[in-house]
């Protein structure tokens, strides 16, 4: 089972990760199971948006490189420009998504992490994350 956070907090926040939803089970696979979407304050920068947050476990035949390759598609599509700032900080944004894990792969590569590094240090991932793990 692979286990995805996905966050919003811009524009229509609720519309945009249920479009997220929408085109991971056209793209990715079949979600199992979804949290409920958690209101959370701004994680590592200040901004007055709140964000909507939600995991959900999948079932994907992509290797870890394509799903994060498609995650990203998927986040421009809807319409994310940059993961941070020119000054490296996070930034408000229309939709992100994160693989939190990857069945019982343990991966560490510049560009791609699993399980995630931070997702201990954020309740905004774990709540949701106690709804769905299995």
């Amino acid at each position: 089972m692979i286990y995805l956070s996905l966050g919003s907090n811009l524009g229509d926040k609720e519309g945009n990760i249920l479009r997220a939803y929408t085109l991971i089970e056209q793209r990715i696979g079949h979600i199992a199971r979804k949290s409920s979407l958690h209101r959370t304050a701004p994680w590592g920068f200040e901004s007055s948006n709140d964000f909507l947050n939600s995991v959900i476990a999948i079932e994907t035949s992509l290797t870890p490189r394509e799903l994060l390759t498609e995650t990203q598609r998927i986040e421009k599509e809807i319409g994310r420009t940059a993961k941070t700032s020119a000054d490296g900080t996070y930034q408000d944004r229309l939709i992100d998504i994160d693989i939190l894990i990857y069945n019982d792969l343990i991966i560490d590569e510049p560009d791609l992490q699993i399980p995630h590094p931070l997702m201990n240090q954020r309740d905004f991932v774990l709540n949701p994350l106690k709804e769905v793990y299995d």
